[in-house]
């Protein structure tokens, strides 16, 4: 049973809890995503998680086009089941597609039970504010396979960092409770955040998308001076850290780059906290949510890697002797 104080009443918004997770830390992991980041890559696979506050996801496959949504949707008043704005009226979607700009109402938010009574559920809210005593009952269902497994809880997000003291709070009531704990982040925060989540961090999942800081501001919306502070930060003060790298063709996957990444990481490759390189193929499970968010999703054209590019990029890596591993969702 989760003791309820003042820090499980601490307020977290999150968008996603995902269960029976296999990729992100070891065993078998609930995955609790946060809200907001500071960062903008332009392949980011959960946008839904970019803005800190809550979004309307609008799934046009789902949407039936016809008359009853005006009459039973409670959103008819905010104009989604009708064509005039400035003069509803109950508009016959027979013959051509639910017309719904959905950029028009992310400003102008309507309530969950709004929402919920969509009567195809094409209409949902990404993020949604959460205790961590309620998110910890959440966690605890799944008590039995973290023992079997060795797994835990992993924070992601967004970047969960970027809700410091949620994320501080949420790891503590972890590690209360003997949960193993994993931290997923780009690192883009400032270095007394990364040191505070340390102290309740079993392990760091850390990005490294770019070592040129220009190209990685191109393409993130960010330099990179910060984040590779904050990477040696918690080597050098024991951290167990595995490095993350999203490969993409044509934008860090020549060998000048991989090579300059190899080169910042060769002086702590026998750090024993420094526990390899994951590298992560692009993959176009988020491509959708850009059109559900009403966004525009800026990566042109293809970027995935083929097989020979990342046996290329492993072989490589694995000629300085580091720990390497291909991780496909």
């Amino acid at each position: 049973m989760v003791v309820t104080t003042k820090r499980h009443e601490t307020r977290i918004n999150v968008f996603n809890i995902q269960k029976y997770n296999l990729y992100d830390g070891p065993g078998i992991r609930t995955i609790v995503f946060f809200k907001g980041c500071p960062m903008r890559c332009k392949w980011c696979a959960n946008p839904e998680g970019l803005e800190f506050g809550s979004a309307i996801m609008y799934k046009e496959t789902l949407c039936k086009p016809y008359n009853a949504c005006a009459r039973t949707c409670p959103l008819g008043k905010a104009c989604f089941a009708y064509k005039n704005q400035k003069n509803p009226v109950p508009y016959d979607y027979s013959d051509e597609k639910h017309p719904i700009d959905i950029r028009q109402y992310q400003k102008r938010f309507p309530s969950k039970s709004d929402i919920d009574g969509c009567p195809e559920g094409a209409i949902t809210i990404a993020g949604e504010s959460k205790t961590i005593s309620e998110l910890m009952e959440i966690i605890h269902e799944d008590d039995i396979f973290y023992e079997m497994s060795g797994g835990g809880v992993t924070l992601s997000g967004g970047e969960c960092l970027a809700q410091a003291e949620g994320a501080i709070a949420l790891l503590q009531a972890c590690k209360q409770d003997g949960l193993n704990t994993v931290v997923e982040t780009a690192g883009h925060v400032p270095n007394k955040v990364v040191m505070r989540v340390a102290e309740y961090t079993d392990l760091f999942l850390f990005d490294l998308k770019h070592m040129d800081s220009k190209k990685h501001n191109e393409w993130t919306g960010v330099g990179n001076e910060r984040i590779l502070k904050n990477l040696v930060s918690l080597l050098e003060v024991g951290s167990d850290i595995s490095i993350r790298m999203p490969m993409l063709k044509g934008i860090n996957d020549s060998e000048e780059e991989i090579q300059s990444i190899v080169e910042f990481l060769l002086p702590y490759k026998e750090y024993p906290n420094f526990k390899g390189i994951d590298l992560l193929p692009y993959h176009k499970l988020g491509v959708n949510k850009y059109y559900q968010l009403g966004m525009e999703y800026k990566i042109e054209g293809d970027p995935s890697l083929s097989q020979s590019d990342l046996d290329r990029i492993e072989s490589y890596i694995l000629s300085y002797n580091f720990p390497v591993t291909v991780v496909k969702h």
